[in-house]
């Protein structure tokens, strides 16, 4: 029987907004990263949202990561510029990044940032779709500590290094696709022990290289790369325009937030806005990106059961169910949070526990 529990996006919000607001941040600073929380595990990636809060609230508190960054450039040319993150929350340094990549495409066709001395930023498609709700197409990605290791090796060597890619559409949705070099993200090793679960061999290895369906082993070993070699060379290019161009941390001197929650992680970051109307007229884009999506929805199947999905389209449909359902949420994880609340002080979030408790009970 699952231990889940349903919980509405709107109470949600609100009490990750006032456990932010209670641990410093600004009213605009604690809504941008609430949101992007929530908005997360309404698209059905769990690994991403709710789960990361006990670890950011521990490095808030720690005053490992700042609440408030001021995140600045620090080396400009043309439409490409390099930001220094502040040691600030990841979500506000992405957001600030490709804000910046945005307004770059808009003068040059196409704005690229790589951004050094960040945090954990959350789901690389929460700044696509930043870019793609302006009408650009972009790309964001960022590098990890190592944790990836090749296939018959003892010793990880680069990151699972995700990266995002949305493109606009007449659909309702963007095109957005966010995969990691890994078989899958780390998170669902630990959403997977959450619920009690074990995990595909596939997935992970223990410290020895060795593949295990236990997700806490995995999650403490090392993850095995998305398609072997290709996996393990496109994590490579993602460190070398996060962490090498940007004079930033790569491979080894990057820090894991649960392996060092004491220490900034000197994450890196790269995002890339394009301007689609360099060549053509917005409308005409999305006559050819219309005639794109149709191809691909015109593909036959097998099964007639099954049915063609673009990236994007099943987060859509999974925001509206839960908009309306609510989000499932482990009973554990819900607890754990009180349990950090608890020690925020604050009337407005003393009081936002006994409502959000009247909501989960």
């Amino acid at each position: 029987m699952s231990n889940d529990i349903t919980v509405a996006a709107s109470d949600l919000q609100l009490f990750l907004y006032q456990m932010f607001a209670g641990l410093g941040m600004t009213t605009a600073n604690a809504q941008l990263c609430s949101q992007s929380m929530v908005t997360t595990n309404l698209w059905g990636i769990d690994s991403h949202g709710l789960l990361r809060m006990p670890i950011y609230a521990k490095r808030l508190m720690g005053h490992v990561i700042k609440a408030n960054p001021e995140v600045s450039t620090i080396a400009a040319r043309g439409g490409f510029e390099v930001m220094d993150g502040n040691e600030g929350m990841g979500f506000l340094v992405g957001h600030a990044a490709m804000e910046r990549a945005i307004a770059l495409a808009k003068e040059y066709g196409i704005g690229a940032v790589s951004v050094t001395n960040s945090n954990h930023f959350g789901a690389a498609a929460l700044y696509a779709r930043q870019a793609t709700d302006q009408g650009m197409l972009a790309l964001s990605m960022t590098n990890v500590t190592p944790n990836l290791v090749v296939p018959g090796g003892s010793k990880p060597i680069t990151g699972n290094n995700p990266i995002a890619f949305g493109a606009p559409t007449r659909l309702g949705f963007p095109f957005l696709l966010d995969i990691s070099m890994s078989s899958v993200a780390g998170g669902k090793l630990l959403l997977a022990e959450e619920k009690g679960e074990k995990i595909p061999m596939t997935w992970a290895t223990d410290r020895s290289g060795k593949p295990t369906d236990d997700p806490r082993i995995g999650f403490e070993g090392f993850l095995l790369p998305l398609g072997g070699h290709k996996g393990f060379g496109l994590s490579l290019m993602v460190d070398i325009l996060c962490g090498v161009i940007s004079g930033g941390a790569f491979q080894f001197d990057i820090k894991s937030m649960y392996g060092a929650p004491d220490k900034t992680s000197d994450t890196g970051h790269m995002v890339i806005a394009i301007d689609p109307t360099v060549l053509m007229g917005a409308s005409e884009f999305l006559d050819r990106m219309d005639s794109f999506y149709q191809t691909v929805k015109n593909s036959p199947m097998w099964d007639d059961r099954q049915r063609m999905y673009i990236p994007g389209e099943i987060e859509h449909q999974t925001m509206a169910r839960r908009q309306e359902e609510g989000l499932p949420m482990p009973r554990s994880l819900v607890d754990e949070l009180v349990g950090i609340a608890r020690t925020i002080e604050g009337e407005a979030m003393q009081a936002s526990i006994d409502q959000f408790m009247a909501t989960t009970s």
